[in-house]
């Protein structure tokens, strides 16, 4: 049915390739695209070998708009999925409007100098995209992206206003290293030693980082401490779910992992600002990340599951109503599937699908969008039938107060 670029060939990037692959009624040609291609020649070498599928691979500079355009233009994409660097936004959206392409990604923007993301410089994007006729889709891993979904599924099918909402995201995996990041390091560590912020009647509640937290008890998996972070698409929900009260992010923690990520503070190693060291300028948190077990090496021993989803208090015909919707996913099967781990598995799937409902038109708008201003059905209906099997249940009880 039509091209697709992908670019970034980490363990989200080669999850999309997999599933791509597997697609291949719709993603009729593929090419995989880094800045290390001999990542991506491995990648489409595994896909090969377990998919009978033969994908190209290229080297690209994502940080340069010109690499980028000479690729799409040399290519002749209909879509680009960006799952590189969240620096490396902005740069890649300039590029396909150059070359006219359709655009996507995972994870909003941040400087590279300042941990602090936030959608308003790719929302400042609209009205170009609008104008060349072509569509951006900010956010369209799991959370963001499925989360956003579930939300608009639940206030289009289950409630008349929505009061409260909790994201809950849980890995309950084991994979055997004593300190690792199950995502870019780099990306992982400056999203949760930022200070915490939540929603509540109509502003934004600043926290020191991880200094709310209760048990939360996650289906199939049991209670575990549950964190609250501030998280991407908070900012987009309360947006465009106006009748909010309240909408915070939840994420579990082991506390061997919170011990060394508080001695790595200590020490300055999640620092991003340069030091010297021999007469260079090195940042520590990218040499940390230098010296981590890289998240697409953490599948193949990795055991457990994941548990990510939405409750949600309010209202529904006069009457209060609860709702919890979510997807559980066990990292052994992603990795016979894809050789990947599930939380690579549970970013790459949506972002599939999502390129999937632009290429067949069902999602297809120019302009730029959040995964909650679309229709979440087929998306949901596609979660299903692609390894994300979807669970909700209807007035039970919440674990929190109200």
């Amino acid at each position: 049915m039509a091209n697709v670029l992908i670019i970034g060939a980490g363990g989200v990037g080669s999850v999309v390739a997999h599933k791509c692959a597997m697609n291949s009624n719709i993603f009729t040609t593929i090419m995989l695209a880094s800045r290390t291609q001999s990542k991506c020649d491995r990648i489409a070498a595994e896909i090969q070998e377990m998919h009978g599928v033969t994908i190209q691979t290229a080297q690209v500079d994502a940080d340069v708009v010109a690499d980028v355009v000479s690729l799409i233009q040399s290519f002749n994409p209909v879509l680009v999925i960006n799952v590189a660097l969240p620096y490396q936004d902005l740069p890649i959206m300039d590029a396909c409007l150059e070359a006219g392409v359709h655009y996507m990604d995972t994870a909003n923007y941040e400087p590279k100098d300042v941990a602090k993301f936030e959608y308003s410089w790719q929302w400042a994007y609209k009205e170009r995209f609008e104008k060349a006729g072509l569509m951006a889709l900010l956010g369209c891993g799991f959370d963001p992206g499925a989360t956003q979904v579930f939300t608009a599924y639940a206030n289009k099918h289950h409630f008349d206003r929505m009061d409260y909402l909790d994201i809950v995201d849980c890995n309950a995996g084991n994979h055997g290293k004593a300190f690792a990041t199950n995502f870019n390091p780099e990306i992982n560590i400056r999203e949760i030693t930022q200070p915490g912020r939540y929603w509540e009647n109509g502003e934004w509640i600043e926290i020191p980082a991880m200094s709310i937290h209760k048990p939360i008890d996650y289906p199939e998996i049991g209670p575990r401490e549950s964190y609250v972070l501030y998280h991407e698409e908070l900012e987009s929900l309360v947006k465009n779910f106006p009748t909010l009260k309240r909408a915070r992010f939840w994420m579990t923690f082991g506390q061997a992992y919170l011990t060394h990520l508080e001695v790595l503070q200590n020490v300055g190693m999640t620092r991003i600002d340069p030091v010297k060291f021999n007469g260079m300028d090195i940042v520590p948190l990218e040499f940390l990340k230098a010296v981590l077990p890289a998240p697409d090496t953490l599948g193949e021993n990795y055991t457990g599951q994941t548990s990510i989803g939405c409750q949600i208090k309010g209202v529904k015909d006069g009457a209060d109503r609860t709702y919890y919707i979510w997807n559980n996913c066990d990292h052994a099967e992603t990795y016979r599937e894809v050789r990947g781990q599930a939380v690579s598995y549970t970013t790459g799937v949506p972002a599939m699908i999502g390129a999937m409902l632009i290429l067949t038109g069902v999602w297809l708008k120019p302009g730029v969008w959040n995964c909650e201003e679309l229709d979440p059905d087929p998306f949901i209906e596609q979660m299903n039938k692609q390894g994300l099997p979807v669970n909700d249940r209807v007035d039970v009880p919440l674990p929190h107060e109200y």
